[in-house]
Parts: C-alpha cells; sequence; structure tokens
C-alpha cells in the first residue's frame, strides 16, 4: 500500500502553532498521547491490519521537511528561525500499537514540541485504513479475479459520485445562504485524496469570501489558500498537568497559558478554546483585559445554541460589543446546524464555523468518532473535562479533584457522531 502521509505539512496548522508554544515554553516536558475510539459498535482492531498500520506510521517517522517546506511556514510570519531549525532536523517519536480483543491501542510518548505532531498523522491514517478495508474486498491476488476487481471498482465508483453530489449541493447551499467556514477535515477524512479535491474545489466553486481556508497546512500551500488555526485542548490540559502539584497553581493553569499565547502571537491567533475545564469556568476567568483584546472564541462541545447566549452575555456583562467579536462553532458541524446556528445569530457577533468530518468524510460510509489526546505530561494524568461528558478524558480520582478546583458541575451529555 503507498504511504498515506507524504509530508509532514499534512497535518493541521495548530500542531504548529502549539508546537512552537511547547518548544520555547516547554522544551523538556514529556507527553504521552493515547489513541481512543468513540464510536460505540465498531471494533477497529476487526478491520485494522496490525503490520499495515505499523508500515504506514514507520513511513511518516521516515519524512523530513524539504526546504520548499520550511521556507512556506517562513512566509507565514509566526514562526521563528529557530523553531524552524528545529523542524528541520525533526524525528518524530516511535509509536507503540498493540490489537487486543479486537481493540486498537496505538500511544506515543516523547518531548512535547516532538510528540505533538503524531496526533493528525494518527487519525487520518487510521480513518483511511478503516475505509479503505470497509470499502473494499480483502483478498489475496491468488484469489483476485475480473469480477471481484470490477465489483471493487464499481463500488469505489459510487463512493466518488455519491461524494461529490453531496459536496455540490453544499457549494449550491453556501453560494445560495453564505456562510463563513474554515475546513477542519483532516483529522476524520475519507482519504487524503479526497480531502485534497474537497480543498481544491471549495477553492474554486465558493462565490464570495466565505470559504476563508483550511486548517491543512499542505493543502493550504498546495491550492494558496489561508492556514487556519490556533490552539486545542491539550495546551491547557498539558500546563494544568505540569502545574498539578498546587491546587491554587493548578486553577492559575489556564490564564498563565493564554498569558503566555498572547505573548508568542499577540491579537493574529487570539482565538480561545472554553471548553477544556468547562465554558462557566472559562467565562469566570477569561479577564475583561483578555476579552477586550482577544478576536474572539471557540465552541468545541455542549450545546451551541447556548454557548451563543452565554457569549453574548458575557461580552455584554463586561461592557464589550459582541458585534466585533468572532464566534467559531466546531463541533461536529453539519450544513442544517450551521444555518441553524446563522439563523440565531447571525448579526449578533461574527460568525464562522470550522467544518470538519460532515464536510471531508460525507461520501455514504458512517464516520468514525475517533481522537488522539494528550494523557500525561511529566507522568501526571491530564483531563479534560468539556461542555460535553461524552467528551471527558482522564481517569477518575483526578477528574473529581479538577472538577472541584475549576468548580465544574455540567451534567449535559450526548454521544458523539463526529
Amino acid at each position: 500500500m503507498k504511504p498515506i502521509i507524504n509530508s509532514l505539512l499534512d497535518t493541521d496548522y495548530y500542531k504548529f502553532s502549539m508546537g512552537q508554544y511547547a518548544w520555547k515554553y516547554y522544551p523538556t516536558v514529556k507527553v504521552k498521547y493515547a489513541f481512543k475510539n468513540r464510536t460505540k459498535g465498531v471494533a477497529l482492531g476487526e478491520f485494522i491490519d496490525k503490520k499495515e498500520l505499523l508500515e504506514q506510521l514507520d513511513s511518516v517517522r521516515s519524512l523530513r521537511f524539504s526546504f520548499d517546506e520550511l521556507d512556506y511556514l517562513k512566509s507565514l510570519k509566526i514562526f521563528s528561525r529557530g523553531y524552524l531549525a528545529f523542524l528541520n532536523t525533526l524525528t518524530l517519536p516511535p509509536v507503540y500499537v498493540d490489537i487486543q480483543d479486537n481493540k486498537l491501542k496505538i500511544e506515543t510518548e516523547g518531548t512535547w514540541s516532538e510528540a505533538i505532531l503524531w496526533e493528525t498523522f494518527i487519525l487520518s491514517i487510521v480513518n483511511e485504513l478503516y475505509y479503505k478495508y470497509i470499502g473494499s474486498f480483502r483478498f489475496s491476488k491468488e484469489v483476485l479475479n475480473k469480477d471481484d476487481l470490477n465489483n471493487y471498482c464499481a463500488k469505489q465508483r459510487a463512493v466518488l459520485v455519491d461524494g461529490k453530489a453531496k459536496l455540490a449541493d453544499k457549494i449550491w447551499t453556501i453560494n445560495n445562504l453564505p456562510f463563513k467556514f474554515v475546513d477542519f477535515g483532516t483529522r476524520r477524512r475519507f482519504s487524503a485524496k479526497w480531502q485534497d479535491y474537497v480543498v481544491s474545489v471549495l477553492s474554486k466553486s465558493v462565490a464570495g469570501n466565505s470559504f476563508l481556508g483550511t486548517s491543512n497546512v499542505y493543502l493550504a500551500k498546495k491550492y494558496n489558500v489561508k492556514p487556519i488555526g490556533t490552539l486545542a485542548h491539550e495546551l491547557p490540559m498539558v500546563l494544568a498537568g505540569i502545574d498539578d502539584y498546587n491546587l491554587e497553581v493548578l486553577k492559575g493553569s489556564h490564564d498563565k497559558m493564554l498569558t503566555l499565547w498572547e505573548y508568542m502571537y499577540g491579537k493574529d491567533l487570539s482565538i480561545a478554546l472554553t471548553d477544556t475545564f468547562g465554558t462557566d469556568f472559562f467565562f469566570r476567568d477569561f479577564s475583561k483585559e483578555k476579552a477586550k483584546y482577544w478576536k474572539g472564541l471557540r465552541q468545541d462541545s455542549g450545546d451551541p445554541f447556548e454557548f451563543g447566549k452565554k457569549a453574548i452575555k458575557f461580552y455584554k456583562d463586561k461592557g464589550i460589543d459582541p458585534k466585533k467579536k468572532v464566534i467559531v462553532f466546531s463541533d461536529g458541524l453539519d450544513i442544517d446546524t450551521i444555518l441553524k446556528l446563522e439563523k440565531a445569530f447571525k448579526g449578533k457577533f461574527i460568525t464562522s464555523y470550522g467544518w470538519g468530518t460532515n464536510l471531508t468524510n460525507d461520501v455514504g460510509y458512517a464516520p468514525l468518532s475517533i481522537v488522539v489526546k494528550a494523557i500525561e505530561a511529566n507522568g501526571r494524568p491530564l483531563i479534560k473535562l468539556s461542555d460535553n461528558l461524552a467528551k471527558a478524558i482522564g481517569d477518575e480520582k483526578t477528574m473529581e479533584k479538577y472538577k472541584e478546583v475549576f468548580v465544574y458541575d455540567n451534567t449535559y451529555t450526548e454521544p458523539t457522531l463526529y
């Protein structure tokens, strides 16, 4: 099988923005990452061949940044010479893979600034191997016959026809009921080639400035669109883990994380993710000064309509006009949800949508809900509380402590489709 990942740029932009943060501020911190399948009823060990997966992961470890790729990152004006020099010599740490009782286990550990890049590569590879399996026949060359080959080709053509028709419908809707959105679909895409096709079509066919860009750095470079992303849950999670030796220091780790981010990137990347330890805590912790300075917020769990109302109230209570602030919705979006959110909030703040799985994996197969999350920092367990308890991550004892420290009393839960 050909390599799925052919460039170290084939990842989300926030892996580099957070990677530089880790490289500068926490160069010696060790972080452990683990794969999690949240899709009930799908035992990935039945579909993923361990040897094939290891070959794909080893292929990624053999990749290096080219001069042209590093020059492109330099042109984005946010990465220092030192960080680019670090990337120039980077070899990703090894990945551990096991399959037991048809459950897929994937873990990696290393210096934070190195291991951080594995998340998107692992997810993209697992997704593509899974869909290649369920969309094809597993047969040996000895039993391959013309009928098998014809059936396989017909099935693949049907997938492409269905996917292209759905994408055309989405573009028609966008051009008639315009809204601003970003492709956030790298992590759970149907395949690398399919995401490439989606971004190429969006870059040519979406009218006006509705298509803001893509989180995928490789495709942003290829199609001359803007790479977009800021930070993910792992940043507050890791800083909390590092500071989890004193309850007050732990509570203050979130504001410290935001302050260091602001020092590094200024206003350019000032979209704050709110739900790591619960959005209610975030609104209590996000100072008036930061609320004024930062461009806006990203919603990634819980009820998006309730979040929108809370965000408006938050800004108004601090004497800030919410109409001047950006809200990025990014939790399991489909076209119907986006249009409902537009109707509810357009004109009340600057709406934008991080559109993921339903944009790059809407080809007729049921989507997987898979994640790779940081689970330890310097040996300490990491916690994500979320606004949806189905997305919470961490051991029960530490989670209870975090709930107390961050005054978390959320009870909202719903299944994770994406």
